[in-house]
């Protein structure tokens, strides 16, 4: 299993080294050695933990949706032409640019400020990831 060290991982989790310090005191996290006498957990185990602990907004307005990758935000910037409109959320801290007709905006009443939700659907997801290390 790959292994990173503290400081990585509290990247990864949103928090700071001190937390996640607590966080292996308490028994949450498992922490190991590397060869080079630092402290490092195992990438699986923090994966699991910022699952466990992500906490996204609900929806808006007792909303339901079969949809599983939905990211409630704040619209941050809205481009609107004659016929097109680019619309910016920020759904935690990812940044979601969405592409729409003019007058979605406008039925939506679409302003910066706006609590909305990207629901995304594609067949096309890209995963990318380092080089893995030679052994």
């Amino acid at each position: 299993m790959p292994h990173m060290r503290i400081s990585e991982a509290s990247v990864y989790l949103g928090v700071s080294d001190d937390t996640v310090r607590r966080w292996i005191d308490r028994g949450l996290l498992r922490a190991s050695t590397d060869d080079s006498g630092r402290k490092v957990v195992d990438g699986y185990e923090v994966a699991m933990v910022a699952r466990e602990h992500a906490t996204p907004p609900g929806l808006p307005g007792g909303m339901r949706s079969s949809a599983r990758n939905r990211f409630v935000g704040l619209v941050t910037d809205i481009q609107v032409d004659a016929v097109m409109a680019q619309v910016e959320l920020q759904c935690g801290p990812f940044r979601v640019v969405s592409l729409m007709s003019s007058e979605a905006v406008r039925d939506l009443g679409l302003e910066r400020g706006s609590v909305a939700v990207a629901v995304i659907k594609s067949t096309t997801v890209v995963v990318e990831a380092s080089a893995p290390e030679a052994s």
